[in-house]
């Protein structure tokens, strides 16, 4: 069997080793059923059984209030971006947006169909800084403010606690379960469970349970967040392996110390790789400003193209991949996701200050 490499990937993303195994076990015979997890019916006993689990263990760990609902759904976080005004907005209504990157612009353009939907601010088109709030333009009768949490692509992360006078909707799909959150300080959180949670494939929502009393649009319903509620996430036959793997993953982030633990070990693992990048003579550049430099996604730019190159295919020969940058931007980007082993990011640490001494 060949040696595990460090894996920086943006997502998929690493899964936890001890997770990797038991679904291994599972995957052959679960529950001494002599069938596996993924192919056992999502209308039995077990896997009913198993989903409450999860969704149990979720709420445990993101202190989620009883007056929000948990839906598991499938479509990413980009399926999310539509349903979110279809079922929050009336038709032509004003939806504000704050972008501060890639995916705040992506969540604007799902919605454009649906509502008016208003730019309170912008950090185009470098997107290395969160506007200042004193200067966004907040509607009055807004249906809702939609942000993203954590820009994966350009390693922006919103800090501060957001006053709206409406309900606050944001994307979570890249720092969920990296540090505690206030979740009554939100309307509806969405997160692909693919960064943070467990496998590509099922989406996390988290939905203060009087929003689902909106009327929203006409919308079929397999767009409908109350119909999926209503039927426990089962609406139609759900991603029954990733829904396992998700529950294993909530399980393994239990056993190591739970959210409050990731908060710390993300903290002091992105103050270490940044104090690497600032501490290399302008060798490696970091552009975001500092107040809103992401812990989770750590963006940088060596001092021309031909150099990323070089260090992308040695680091591979390290055993450290998925480090390029997305084509957006382009450079470098490490992710640091809560299953990526403290070891990788030190490795990757002695590689960069190896590589400056040696091309710097």
């Amino acid at each position: 069997m060949s040696q595990r490499v460090f894996n920086f990937s943006p997502g998929p993303a690493t899964l936890p080793e001890p997770v990797l195994r038991e679904a291994g076990r599972a995957l052959l015979d679960w529950q001494g059923q002599g069938a596996g997890v993924a192919e056992v019916s999502h209308r039995g006993a077990a896997f009913m059984a198993m989903a409450a689990a999860v969704e149990a263990r979720l709420r445990r760990l993101l202190a989620i209030p009883e007056d929000y609902a948990v839906l598991f759904m499938q479509g990413g976080a980009t399926l999310q971006q539509a349903l979110v005004p279809l079922n929050l907005a009336a038709a032509g209504a004003r939806a504000d947006y704050l972008i501060t990157g890639h995916w705040g612009q992506v969540a604007l353009q799902q919605a454009a169909p649906y509502v008016d939907a208003h730019v309170v601010a912008s950090a185009a088109p470098d997107f290395c800084a969160v506007p200042p709030a004193s200067g966004w333009q907040l509607s009055a009768k807004a249906a809702y403010l939609h942000v993203t949490a954590n820009e994966t692509i350009h390693g922006v992360e919103l800090n501060q606690r957001i006053q709206a006078p409406c309900p606050l909707v944001a994307d979570f799909s890249s720092s969920i379960a990296s540090r505690p959150i206030e979740v009554a300080d939100y309307g509806l959180i969405y997160a692909g469970a693919q960064k943070n949670l467990g496998p590509a494939g099922i989406t996390v929502v988290i939905v203060r349970r009087a929003l689902l009393a909106r009327e929203g649009q006409r919308r079929a319903p397999i767009l409908d967040y109350r119909a999926h509620l209503a039927r426990e996430s089962m609406l139609n036959t759900p991603p029954t392996l990733n829904w396992y793997l998700l529950g294993l993953y909530l399980e393994w982030l239990e056993s190591e110390g739970g959210v409050a633990a990731f908060a710390t070990r993300h903290a002091q693992r992105s103050a270490r790789l940044y104090a690497a990048l600032d501490g290399s003579g302008g060798f490696y550049r970091n552009r975001v400003e500092k107040s809103v430099r992401s812990r989770i996604n750590v963006p940088f730019f060596l001092p021309d193209a031909a150099l990323e190159a070089r260090f992308l295919a040695e680091a591979e020969q390290r055993g450290l991949v998925g480090l390029k940058g997305h084509k957006a931007v382009g450079g470098i980007r490490a992710s640091l996701y809560n299953a990526l082993p403290d070891t990788a990011v030190e490795t990757l640490i002695d590689f960069m200050q190896e590589f400056c001494r040696h091309h710097g």
